[in-house]
């Protein structure tokens, strides 16, 4: 089971970025923004290890409606690390303050993976301060996804061992299980190298608090404190290997949002973990039919 966990967890957690060129605009403690495009606020969050240029393709897409706002966390991707502890939560502070001070109503709220993670977190504790939500391959709680049983406290010794092993520095081994990793979260070679760069180029000790946190915090039973609208898009066919089935992903996922209110479930056929990438008609016929619901 442990190895499983393992599994999981590292085909949730990526780094990736695809080159296109964006104006820096602005700078937080714990993180940096791009803003681009015009209209109503856009906040796009990356996930783990990952650059903001993630959502290149996206903003392309939304830019002449929407002002987009894409973040990259410190110490990924090649951005300063910062010293914040606990680092999650400081950018969740961080990310409301930002949102405040920039007199934003209500922006549209995107992440993937721990973006997705970070917006579902920030829109528990800030209620009235967000507006949709669009949760790309997140859970509110990835542990459960193979333990349904497990606890914030009883995953901790679990998720220290992988702070250490992320926090540590690569090894011929580590190296090699990363790369057969990254291989099944997209299908192109161009895609698979870019997230390899990326995360090569990520501040481990950051990486290792990243996903403790995130392991050790279980946002399922808050979820009905959320006024948004969302739309919730997972994946399993990058599973298959470690003999999940379609069936238990949509069971799994639904069952961790069951307290979230007002939500669409897509469970995608045809993409691996980066949707974005891998399929992205499907993605943007989701994403376009969500947000045309929400004016």
């Amino acid at each position: 089971m442990v190895k499983h966990i393992s599994s999981i967890v590292a085909l949730a957690t990526a780094a990736f970025a695809q080159n296109t060129p964006a104006k820096p605009e602005t700078t937080a403690p714990s993180f940096h923004v791009d803003i681009v495009g015009k209209g109503k606020p856009m906040i796009l969050i990356p996930g783990f290890a990952s650059s903001g240029h993630t959502w290149d393709s996206t903003v392309a897409r939304y830019k002449d409606r929407f002002e987009c706002h894409v973040l990259t966390l410190a110490g990924f991707a090649g951005q300063p690390a910062t010293n914040a502890t606990p680092f999650l939560e400081n950018v969740r502070n961080d990310l409301a303050a930002y949102i405040r001070k920039n007199k934003m109503d209500k922006p549209v709220i995107v992440g993937h993976s721990l973006g997705g993670f970070m917006a579902l977190w920030l829109a528990e504790k800030e209620p009235d301060l967000v507006g949709p939500l669009v949760i790309v391959d997140s859970l509110p709680f990835l542990p459960a996804a193979t333990q349904p049983g497990a606890t914030s406290d009883s995953v901790k010794p679990f998720a220290e061992n992988i702070r250490k092993i992320f926090s540590g520095p690569p090894t011929p081994d580590t190296d090699k299980m990363t790369e057969t990793q990254v291989r099944a979260m997209v299908t192109k070679q161009e895609d698979y190298e870019m997230i390899l760069a990326w995360g090569k180029k990520s501040d481990h000790i950051t990486e290792g608090n990243a996903i403790y946190e995130m392991m050790t915090t279980d946002l399922r039973n808050d979820l009905d404190k959320i006024k948004s609208t969302a739309i919730v898009i997972g994946t399993w066919i990058a599973y298959k290997q470690y003999g999940v089935t379609r069936d238990g992903v949509e069971r799994n996922f639904r069952t961790q949002y069951a307290k979230l209110a007002n939500f669409d479930f897509i469970l995608e056929d045809n993409a691996r973990h980066f949707v974005m990438l891998d399929d992205p008609d499907a993605f943007f016929a989701a994403m376009d039919a969500f947000l045309l619901g929400t004016k």
